[in-house]
């Protein structure tokens, strides 16, 4: 087997291509060690930190509206601040010996039959920040504690149709924003409401729009960005939309260095959009949703607007979302009897339900990093501009008892 591959080889490169070989083989005990370490020391740091993770307590959390919301998504944005969690990491040892890991949320928008549902997944220990810092911005909305909707679907192919996806942004540079609610307008205070255009309202209307037997969710999962070797695999996101800047800049001057022209509008535009969005808060982010129904209630067009859902955030010069990781294949040959696409849909499933998505043995390798604006653009309370039928919300004012009551 050995000479059948030697002669493989062009004969003038056989005596180099034996050399090698044989150097390889003389050095393997030095570098095969270190190898077979490098691999068990990162296999030891996947084990302790699922072990760690599996030891925090997680909670869910339902948000019930009131009739009427009259906060701009910037009141989401100040609450979303209360998320960025940067520390529970510790020492180096903390991380490498214990698999310590900074936390994250889950933030879920879910159609159960056309009722339409907020929650907020957590650790139970960030209960109270979590309440206090809603209230703080939205003093009618009602918080409670709920069973996990995930846990009441088993998903069982033989008797249930489902079709997910993740999604991930268009521009691989993660400073250029999407089109967030600054640039709907609804950073204003005193806007009419029949003046506003809430860019969450074709999400709301697509899950009021699912059926009986029906269910759609969306999860957006957050945790604070580092950057760095203990954060998201990459530079500091500010240093690459510095970095964005330059070349964009760059391109405006001569080979000498002078002015070559003025920025056009649009480049403007470009260039104020990255210096606002890198300087909010960020945010590791993983975006994932699912649609499940029984067999026969299965309906096609929910596939379309699911993979839609974000379309309204999308931004030709700056950046978008897209579907990615799409259980679906062009030709079908190449999946025979549905295996491979049988198999994606029961990681989409096991995945959203454990809320899983920046840690071993479930990373992903498409995440990307969002500012505070762009994740309240995307997830926040919409006013009454959203009539769906179906979306509850609370029917009575909640009010403190009167001080003189007897006792």
């Amino acid at each position: 087997m050995f000479n059948s591959l030697i002669s493989l080889i062009p004969y003038s490169f056989q005596p180099l291509f034996i050399n090698v070989l044989n150097v390889l083989y003389i050095l393997s005990p030095i570098y095969i060690p270190f190898f077979l370490g490098f691999i068990a020391w990162h296999l030891w740091i996947g084990y302790k930190r699922f072990g760690f993770i599996l030891k925090q307590e997680r909670i869910l959390l339902e948000l019930k509206l009131p009739q009427e919301i009259k906060k701009t998504p910037l009141a989401m944005e100040l609450f979303l601040g209360s998320l960025h969690q940067p520390g529970g990491e510790g020492t180096w040892y903390d991380r490498n010996f214990l698999g310590k890991s900074r936390t994250w949320f889950s933030l879920e928008m879910v159609s159960i039959e056309g009722a339409i549902k907020f929650f907020v997944w957590t650790e139970k220990r960030f209960k109270n920040l979590i309440e206090a810092q809603i209230y703080a911005q939205y003093p009618e909305v009602e918080i409670y504690e709920v069973p996990d909707y995930t846990q009441f679907v088993k998903l069982d192919l033989n008797e249930k149709s489902m079709w997910g996806n993740e999604f991930v942004t268009t521009n691989k540079v993660d400073a250029f924003p999407i089109k967030t609610y600054v640039d709907y307008g609804l950073n204003r205070e005193g806007v009419k409401s029949e003046e506003i255009t809430d860019p969450i309202t074709p999400i709301i209307e697509f899950l009021g729009s699912v059926g009986k037997g029906e269910q759609v969710w969306i999860q957006i999962l957050v945790r604070a960005h580092k950057g760095g070797k203990t954060g998201w695999e990459g530079e500091d996101w500010r240093k690459i939309g510095e970095k964005a800047k330059e070349d964009l800049l760059e391109k405006l001057k001569s080979e000498e260095g002078k002015p070559l022209r003025l920025a056009t509008k649009g480049e403007q535009d470009i260039l104020s959009a990255i210096e606002r969005n890198i300087d909010k808060p960020a945010f590791d982010t993983g975006i994932r949703g699912i649609y499940i129904t029984d067999k026969d209630k299965f309906n096609p067009i929910n596939i379309t607007g699911l993979t839609g859902t974000f379309k309204q955030f999308n931004s030709a010069s700056l950046n978008g979302f897209r579907p990615n990781r799409v259980p679906g294949f062009d030709f079908p040959w190449q999946d025979y009897k549905n295996f491979r696409v049988n198999k994606i849909k029961k990681e989409l499933f096991g995945e959203y339900k454990r809320r899983a998505y920046f840690y071993y043995p479930y990373k992903s390798g498409k995440q990307f990093v969002l500012s505070s604006e762009e994740l309240a653009t995307i997830y926040h309370l919409p006013g009454g501009v959203a009539q769906t039928p179906t979306f509850s919300r609370i029917t009575s004012k909640k009010s403190e008892p009167p001080t003189n009551l007897p006792f």
